[in-house]
């Protein structure tokens, strides 16, 4: 059972990064129509850097998310705190309510911003993306910071009260340390999320402003280049880099 279970793994290990190694493989091939054996060369990475349009929606979703990421993240810490000390008429139902919009179609919920902001006057632009992000990461916080509450005792704050701590000496040695991996967890998520949105950015953008995942999708419709497998490698580079450091720093996967 034990071999059957490391060959099903590796199984799933080749399923899932497969696709991402040729990816990577072939943002490094000269070649634009991906010939075989691979001829490697940085054509492709000097291509991008000329790449205007690329870039700049690059740096937008990159605006974007992390703008998304302080103001749900705050946000969503809050109101897990919230629900977390306190016990008031509606509570179970605002709870409840965090669960549709992880499980409603994206599809559906474009189109109800879509109309709402043409609605209520907000329009479209990097302002309503921020704002239908931070509404569609806001749900991930508030999970995750108060997942990591469940483990949290009250009585450590009681302590630092009777020892002559402040409210915010509280907050800032006590509640904040302990809820740190937690934080760290949520606004991954929440970056995440918004960095990879495509339905809502595309239905909110404006001609000439558009995020990675639209010019992306943008670009694929005229005619794929290999530019684009080059900046897909780059921002998978990075986001596992960052999300190794975090693990390993914040010991997610626990100690052996």
């Amino acid at each position: 059972m034990k071999v059957l279970g490391r060959v099903y793994l590796g199984f799933v290990l080749v399923f899932l990064y497969a696709p991402i190694a040729v990816m990577a493989a072939m943002s490094f091939n000269s070649s634009q129509f991906y010939q075989l054996p691979i001829d490697w060369s940085l054509k492709w990475y000097g291509a991008l850097a000329g790449n205007s349009r690329l870039i700049d929606a690059g740096l937008n979703s990159i605006l974007v998310a992390v703008i998304t990421t302080v103001i749900a993240g705050t946000l969503g810490t809050a109101a897990a705190l919230a629900f977390f000390r306190y016990r008031f008429r509606g509570k179970r139902f605002l709870q409840a309510l965090l669960f549709p919009p992880i499980a409603i179609p994206w599809l559906i919920t474009g189109t109800a911003m879509l109309l709402f902001f043409f609605w209520t006057g907000i329009g479209r632009g990097m302002h309503a993306m921020v704002l239908g992000h931070v509404a569609l990461a806001l749900p991930y916080v508030i999970i995750v910071v108060s997942a990591r509450l469940q483990a949290f005792d009250p009585d450590l704050e009681a302590a630092a009260r009777s020892l002559g701590a402040g409210p915010w000496q509280v907050v800032r040695y006590v509640t904040l340390p302990f809820l740190a991996p937690g934080i760290i967890a949520a606004a991954l998520f929440a970056f995440a999320v918004s960095f990879d949105q495509f339905v809502i950015s595309y239905f909110l953008a404006v001609p000439g402003v558009s995020t990675l995942p639209v010019e992306i999708y943008t670009s694929i419709r005229k005619g794929f280049t290999p530019e684009i497998n080059a900046i897909s490698t780059i921002v998978i580079i990075a986001s596992m880099a960052l999300l190794i450091g975090v693990a390993r720093f914040y010991r997610f996967g626990g100690e052996r």
